[in-house]
């Protein structure tokens, strides 16, 4: 008997002791890292490039990407939610981490409660794209085209809730127009479609909308930044102000995140590999080249990162208010 209630007690020490070791050897296998929308996508592309970053500061690891597409992102959200909390499934999500609890009834996971916030990632402006023979040439004739033809001109968007969707519902909100707006499952099929002449506009982020416009396979209505943005393939487009829309902002960022309760080790080591990602040359060159930027200040943080995602999901409620019955 005595033999048995020592092993009793031993048994949850050396338990404990093989847990601090792993901690202590994090990571020792690849991690996945879960973006929840297409592969190709605007966040994809982010994900991709900062997902070589950050193998490059955990010393190499591998960092796989895992496409879990589909319903606006709560797919793959929901995924990481239920994972095991122990930092080898990670989630880089953006807007629609904010968005999701006003368009969605049943929500599959809670953003403030079901995660560990690591920090954000990037910022990256939107611009408003239309297919190549749209008859118009600037913002301005743009606004009334969509004005004189109410409920006709169409816009794409990648599914309720997305990015492009978003910015689709501020111009028309801006304009005080209506278009029709056609959901894809996901960006690269809304971006064939337009470039086809299947549909008329679509607003995007400059990650997946630069490459089209520095080509010309486009035409460029606005980017959505108080200044115009300084690289070659965007330096020539006008920003909202100039095309006669003043005060239009909106910009996709893109977070961090792991389960909750994963261990307090991990997480420092995340954090700290996830700020040297961001001082990574060659990210910050990658993500420069595609209009987006690092980011730099506070909310590359745990705690103002969380608090930042806290306000917009109060700043985004009342505008997906009108459109939250379409939503599943």
């Amino acid at each position: 008997m005595k033999k048995k209630r020592l092993l009793l007690c031993v048994l949850p020490t050396l338990a404990l002791a093989h847990g601090t070791t792993a901690m202590a050897q994090y990571p020792d296998k690849p991690i996945t890292l879960v973006v929840p929308f297409t592969a190709g996508g605007p966040t994809d592309r982010v994900a991709r490039d900062f997902a070589e970053a950050l193998r490059k500061a955990l010393g190499g690891q591998t960092v796989i990407i895992d496409n879990a597409a589909g319903a606006g992102g709560n797919i793959g959200a929901a995924k990481v939610a239920r994972a095991a909390p122990d930092g080898y499934t990670l989630l880089l999500h953006n807007i629609a981490m904010a968005t999701s609890p006003a368009l969605y009834r049943k929500l599959p996971y809670k953003p403030l409660d079901d995660f560990e916030y690591l920090g954000m990632v990037s910022e990256v402006p939107m611009t408003l794209i239309g297919r190549p023979n749209l008859p118009v040439s600037n913002l301005a004739e743009l606004t009334r085209l969509v004005l004189a033809e109410t409920g006709k001109v169409t816009i794409a968007n990648a599914g309720v809730g997305s990015a492009s969707h978003l910015c689709g519902l501020l111009y028309e909100q801006a304009i005080k127009g209506s278009m029709v707006a056609v959901p894809y499952k996901g960006t690269a099929p809304a971006m064939s479609e337009l470039l086809g002449g299947q549909v008329d506009l679509m607003c995007d982020q400059t990650t997946n909308t630069s490459a089209q416009i520095a080509a010309g396979k486009v035409k460029v209505f606005g980017v959505t930044t108080v200044a115009r943005i300084r690289t070659p393939q965007l330096a020539s487009v006008p920003t909202f102000d100039e095309g006669g829309l003043k005060d239009f902002r909106v910009s996709v960022w893109h977070g961090l995140y792991a389960p909750k309760g994963t261990p307090a080790a991990v997480l420092e080591k995340l954090n700290a590999a996830l700020e040297a990602s961001l001082k990574d040359a060659d990210f910050q060159r990658r993500e420069a080249d595609l209009g987006a930027v690092v980011v730099t200040d506070d909310r590359a943080g745990r705690e103002a990162h969380k608090s930042f995602v806290a306000k917009e999901i109060q700043r985004w409620a009342p505008v997906l208010k009108a459109v939250s019955q379409n939503a599943e």
